[in-house]
């Protein structure tokens, strides 16, 4: 049960980076607001960059594969 909540965690951790930037794009193409000196689309896409290596760094910590003395593939021992 515990690895699949992990998994469940994992995936939805990866889904509002793709929706952000993907599915929301048409709402965000605007030039008003300004935010930051940036038209407002400039400032979602780079919102978003920030925001999906957050995502990612909590994922990557989440992850079972990357818990310490966790083997590697590949890398002799």
């Amino acid at each position: 049960m515990r690895s699949n909540a992990g998994k469940y965690a994992r995936f939805a951790l990866s889904l509002p980076p793709f929706i952000g930037m993907l599915v929301l794009i048409p709402w965000a193409n605007r030039t008003e607001p300004f935010i930051l000196g940036l038209p407002f689309l400039l400032f979602w896409v780079v919102l978003w960059v920030v925001l999906t290596s957050v995502c990612m760094t909590i994922v990557y910590f989440i992850d079972p594969a990357n818990k310490a003395g966790a083997v590697e593939e590949g890398v002799p021992e």
